[in-house]
């Protein structure tokens, strides 16, 4: 999935527009109750994976008391507790003295002697009762806890070995993940949306197969009501069930009075009913405006990573692959879509219609399934066997046919490229009116934003290469994610790392104009940006909760999963270790689920020439441990020492690694510095390591182009001898090698190991840079300083600060053309030189995008501004109170998404108040402005002055809507808090925000990303205590 937002003004500051880890169980809750364990015998410790998967078994799980071993007519999830009663009643009597007031004493003379029947009923009659007393009054209030049974405590709740589920009955099991007795075969689904009244109804038939014996099976659903469950045992009856519900997992179960047995086939037909969803995942409505003004309503999905269980009862994890045949009853007005093509359409007596699909000619995981009910009109081509086409609403039809050539172009590439053919008939991309993510891989039919799709036939260069990329990761998945899965959602950068990676590299191939390479290159400072946090995680990492699953979504599964592979596939001999290697790893596991290791193993096994390296050991300390090295390099003579260390921001509570990286550290000299030839290879696998250099060398650049994933600090001596390089020569190293440099740099002073004096001598010696690279990455450095000092009210700084800027880039700013441009590397270059150069009020530019706006305004239709310079000229107008009137009418009926999109940010720059309260309001509703935008003007506002505080306000006031359409952990939520929170520096401002998430509790408060906001924070105020004063002097 393409989680992140393609046409965001923070494109290459975050992952692509879109979401940990292991496999392990939680323990099942045990009773124990045995406070004398010598009056018990020792049995053996409970076997792991019984615990995790048998939770529903015949064991009597109590410490101290081990496995007893229960009768089949005894064998049910609430046995337990029964017994634990009868075993204390025996222990009672057993221990009884021999005095027991409750012996039986000589009857007096008068009285007859009574029968020994009567005798033996009196003496069972007293044992029964002394022996309950005994348990009442030493177990009160036991219900059988985790803890024991002991008092209760009146402020800390009691936990249940398993939960309750909403009907009271014992829920047959207590964790996240299913357990792995029961395997779906294959799902048949019909589903009957009403568009009318938002809701649905379904039927699911699942067949099965028994993996190992179990007396229930548990599977996932969600806010479904169950109408009517059966089930039917290999060829037995068919017999009505009861469907338990436990809503916090959402889990449901079905238990039997009989243990399935392992072998068996078995069917589950379930009846249900739900309503469409009304936020972004599940099954949801969406509506859009047509050309003539009239809402058009229409049905969707989106599933990954846990919203199937909203559309149907499923086995919702991706290791549990099914193939699935769908029917889709709908309107005669509509066109229904799945991931197969349609096998039928049936007319129905009630005037409506049902398709049936295909079934999956493929294996697949839940979060893959997808369906659309809308009108929608489609523009095909045949390309090898398969049907691509491309959707959208009618009257957007004509900005198709981009996304569609270059699909076709693509799928030709992946093609020959994985040397395995895409497995299905068709290919359909399809643009929704109201889409979160950038992007969706659903197998056969992947869904869009219509940002991300629809480009006109005026479209800049970097328009298109926006859709572009997200066209290439998302065909991409259909190989690596769909084909070939993870097993959970841990190794999420298996599907998205790899993704991201075959993105920036087949359009380097199939599109070069496209200019990919300076997007990947800023996409991967950023994840070294991300990296460097303590609150950051590892590649492959422990998911435990649903929210754990959300966050995974992000950069260092995106951005440092693909540059980790690019580091791999650099550092091998030849050029077809890697290529070779991925080949058979997607051949071996087609149609199965894997781990890091699976892929690690399969690059090893290739073997293309002499120097063959074990990737597995290579590559591990790069997946399982968080952060990455900051390599020091010092000289002596001819002898280079390299030392490597963890590049961590914040070392306070720190989580210590063994903080040693295996890494393949490139270099290039003075002697040679360009070409790809020049680079050489030194594997620094320990703390430090040396090897010769000739003396009369006098400087080294390492990380050739920026291909590795770590930080170089040079010393002082070696920085000096670099600066001194390129101040007589700009051009001795690469464009990515300079904006390698300036991106150390400024790490290096976050870090605290060199002054800022340092960075801006760095740049001072880059006074005569004009690529494209190396200058976005010193605006960007410089533009998150003005903003911390301006969000600080540092005036005189910021003044100071403003000339600075404008004296060291104002002459190219100056150079830059208001008109057509071809380069997507030029674009790039003028948008990121005049966005900085209005920002900060120069007048030039400010007063040819105030001139660019009127003649855009008066043309009425016929005037258009070049792509990469609109969002520019729309913040400019948008300062003015009558350009913004004009701006917001405007917004509210232009067609062409990427423009309405620009639109939208000019709108939400404005700096005035009332303006902005509006805005975040209506993005929030969702009526004048879509609320899957929110994000984007939570982002625009808070890089203002006037607007950021308003924002942190919003946030805090609304939250509880916000994760009402957002789900808590996702990459929207993450987007909002880091936006709100990244140019706080005071400790007021992170009081604040402590007290606040903290006080969200289970809402939100355990996020990642809070610790994440948290630690940036402080990382501001310390950058901000540690340099104002030189700031002040040198400024």
């Amino acid at each position: 999935m393409d989680v992140f937002d393609g046409n965001s003004s923070e494109h290459a500051n975050l992952p692509r527009n879109m979401i940990e880890n292991s496999m392990f169980e939680e323990e099942p809750d045990v009773v124990d109750l045995a406070k004398d364990s010598t009056a018990f015998p020792t049995f053996p410790a409970l076997d792991p994976d019984e615990v995790a998967y048998e939770p529903c078994s015949s064991r009597l799980l109590v410490r101290g008391l081990g496995e007893n071993d229960m009768d089949e007519d005894e064998e049910d999830c609430e046995s337990s507790a029964r017994l634990l009663g009868m075993s204390f009643m025996n222990r009672s009597s057993a221990h009884r003295s021999a005095s027991s007031p409750f012996s039986r004493q000589s009857p007096p003379r008068t009285c007859s002697r009574p029968s020994a029947r009567t005798m033996v009923v009196c003496v069972l009659f007293l044992v029964i009762v002394a022996s309950m007393t005994m348990v009442l009054y030493f177990l009160p209030g036991c219900n059988f806890t985790r803890t024991g049974c002991r008092k209760p405590n009146k402020t800390t709740p009691i936990e249940s070995v398993y939960p309750l589920s909403t009907n009271g009955e014992l829920f047959p099991w207590a964790q996240l993940r299913l357990p792995l007795s029961i395997r779906p075969l294959s799902y048949d689904l019909t589903l009957n949306p009403d568009l009318d009244y938002m809701t649905f109804t379904g039927r699911i038939v699942i067949n099965m197969a028994v993996l190992h014996n179990r007396k229930c099976i548990v599977l996932h659903g969600s806010n479904l009501n169950i109408t009517k469950a059966t089930f039917k045992l290999g060829d037995g009856q068919v017999h009505d069930v009861t469907v338990l519900e436990f809503k916090p997992k959402q889990q449901l179960a079905v238990k039997f009075s009989e243990e399935l047995k392992a072998g068996q086939h078995c069917v589950l037909t379930l009846d249900y009913s739900a309503k469409l969803s009304h936020t972004y995942d599940g099954f949801y409505n969406s509506s859009y405006s047509d050309k003539d003004g009239n809402k058009r309503v229409l049905a969707a999905t989106q599933f990954e990573p846990l919203s199937a269980r909203k559309a149907f009862p499923c086995f919702d994890e991706p290791a549990f692959k099914a193939t699935f045949l769908i029917k889709i009853i709908r309107k005669p007005n509509y066109m229904a879509l799945s991931n197969m093509p349609k096998a039928n359409s049936t007319p129905l007596h009630n005037g409506l219609v049902q398709d049936e699909f295909e079934k999956t000619s493929v294996n697949m995981s839940t979060y893959l399934l997808a369906f659309i009910v809308a009108n929608f009109a489609p523009n095909s081509k045949n390309v090898s066997e398969t049907v691509v086409s491309v959707y959208s609403v009618p009257e957007k039809k004509e900005h198709t046919y981009y996304a569609l050539d270059t699909a076709s172009k693509l799928l030709k590439f992946y093609n020959e490229f994985f040397e395995i053919d895409y497995p299905l008939k068709k290919l359909d991309l399809v643009a929704i009116p109201d889409f979160l993510a950038g992007a969706m891989e659903n197998w056969g039919l992947i869904t869009f934003r219509e940002t991300t799709l629809l480009v006109g036939k005026q479209s800049s260069p970097l328009e298109k290469q926006v859709v572009a990329s997200v066209i290439a990761h998302e065909l991409a998945h259909q190989w690596f994610g769909n084909l070939v899965t993870m097993r959970w959602w841990n190794d999420l950068w298996l599907n998205e790392g790899f993704a991201t990676y075959m993105q920036y590299m087949s359009l380097q191939t199939v599109l070069p104009k496209l200019d990919i390479g300076n997007l990947f290159l800023a996409v991967r400072f950023r994840a070294l940006d991300k990296d460097a946090l303590n609150s950051s995680h590892a590649v492959s990492t422990e998911v435990n909760t649903a929210e754990q699953v959300e966050e995974m979504f992000d950069s260092v599964s995106y951005e440092k999963g693909a540059s980790i592979l690019l580091m791999l596939n650099t550092s091998l001999p030849g050029d077809q270790q890697f290529r070779k290697g991925i080949i058979q790893y997607l051949k071996q596991f087609s149609g199965s689920n894997t781990d890091t290791d699976d892929l690690w193993n399969s690059l090893t096994q290739v073997k293309v020439s002499t120097q063959h390296q074990n990737i597995s050991e290579m590559m591990s300390s790069w997946t399982s441990q968080k952060g990455f090295p900051l390599v020091t390099i010092s000289r002596k003579g001819d002898q280079v020492n390299l030392t490597q260390e963890h590049f961590l921001l914040t070392t306070d509570n720190a989580t210590h690694t063994s903080s040693l990286w295996n890494i393949p550290v490139t270099y290039v000299n003075d002697s040679c510095s360009l070409a790809p030839e020049c680079r050489q290879v030194f594997t620094l696998n320990t703390k430090s390591g040396t090897f010769k250099l000739p003396e009369s060398v006098k400087w080294l650049k390492l990380n050739y182009r920026n291909t590795g994933f770590y930080i170089v600090h040079y010393g002082d001596e070696g920085w000096a001898a670099l600066k001194d390089a390129l101040s007589k020569n700009i051009s001795v190293l690469t464009n990515d090698d300079r904006a390698s440099l300036i991106h150390n740099i400024f790490a290096l002073s976050r870090l605290g190991r060199v002054s800022f004096d340092q960075v801006l001598n760095v740049l001072k010696c880059m006074s005569k840079e004009t690529e494209t690279s190396p200058v976005t990455e010193a605006l960007l450095q410089l533009n998150r300083i003005y903003g911390l000092l301006d969000k600080r009210q540092e005036t005189n700084i910021v003044s100071r600060m403003k000339k600075y800027i404008l004296a060291h880039f104002g002459s190219l700013m100056n150079k830059q053309t208001w008109e057509e441009e071809d380069s997507v590397s030029k674009q790039e270059l003028r948008s990121a030189l005049l966005q900085t150069a209005c920002s900060l009020a120069e007048e030039n530019c400010t007063q040819q995008a105030k001139s660019l706006f009127k003649t855009y305004v008066e043309s009425n239709g016929t005037f258009r501004i070049p792509g990469d310079l609109q969002q520019v000229v729309f913040t400019v107008a948008a300062q003015s109170d009558e350009d913004w009137s004009t701006l917001l009418s405007m917004y509210h009926y232009v067609t062409y998404d990427a423009e309405k999109r620009k639109m939208l940010q000019g709108l939400a720059s404005t700096q005035d108040t009332r303006r902005l309260v509006w805005i975040l309001n209506a993005g929030l509703k969702g009526d004048h402005i879509q609320t899957q935008e929110l994000p984007l003007v939570i982002s625009t506002v808070c890089n203002g002055f006037a607007g950021y505080l308003f924002a942190w306000d919003f946030i805090q006031e609304n939250w509880d809507r916000l994760i009402e359409k957002f789900p808590v952990g996702s990459f929207a939520i993450q987007s909002i808090i880091k936006s709100a929170t990244s140019q706080f520096s005071t400790q007021a401002h992170l009081d604040q925000v402590q007290a606040f998430f903290f006080s969200l509790k289970e809402r939100g408060s355990q996020m990642r990303s809070v610790q994440e906001a948290l630690e940036t924070i402080r990382l501001n105020q310390r950058w901000m205590d540690r340099n104002l004063s030189t700031l002040r002097n040198w400024l």
